[in-house]
């Protein structure tokens, strides 16, 4: 059987953004959150310097042993017909996957880095990467309740942020448990 041609070769090789994200699905699926499965990577170049995925501190029961510490929050947002609040619920178990990521990589190694991240960064990772010394977030399925003050913060602070294209596909492997 004949070898591919280059040409061949280079018309399924992914590109680095499909081939990074497809790890951070992968690093998603160590996570034990029964919610949400998010994986993240921190990249300097082509480099792959860190991984992480969100879960409980190590050596504490997880949401998968001790079930989920769901609290409610109200957030007052402006709405057409003036302000609205709107309830978000959140688990405070769970330590997420940027935070993770910031917390076993060093600053030296983020500074101009890029995270892909599965899921587009809340409010409180969002800024934790700000002042992470990072120039850019790629992420892939959105995150409607903090996206307008993430979007406006990254923009403040010169960081690129951006949604993978509407194209890519995750693995198959990577199950994809997602709830709300």
């Amino acid at each position: 059987m004949p070898s591919a041609t280059p040409a061949q070769q280079d018309a399924v090789r992914k590109d680095w953004d499909t081939y990074f994200m497809d790890i951070a699905y992968m690093v998603s699926t160590r996570s034990r959150c029964s919610r949400r499965h998010v994986g993240a990577l921190l990249v300097q170049g082509k480099k792959l310097l860190g991984t992480a995925y969100n879960g409980a501190p190590m050596g504490v029961a997880d949401c998968s042993e001790a079930g989920c510490m769901i609290v409610e929050e109200w957030e007052q947002r402006s709405g057409e017909a003036g302000p609205e609040m709107i309830k978000k619920q959140r688990c405070i178990r769970t330590i997420h996957a940027e935070q993770n990521l910031l917390l076993f990589t060093d600053r030296i190694d983020r500074e101009g880095s890029t995270v892909y991240v599965t899921d587009q960064p809340c409010w409180t990772c969002a800024n934790m990467l700000a002042n992470s010394g990072i120039s850019e977030i790629v992420f892939h399925r959105a995150y409607p309740k903090d996206a307008d003050k993430v979007g406006r913060l990254m923009e403040q602070k010169g960081i690129v942020f951006r949604r993978l294209e509407e194209g890519y596909e995750p693995p198959p492997q990577a199950g994809l448990a997602v709830t709300d």
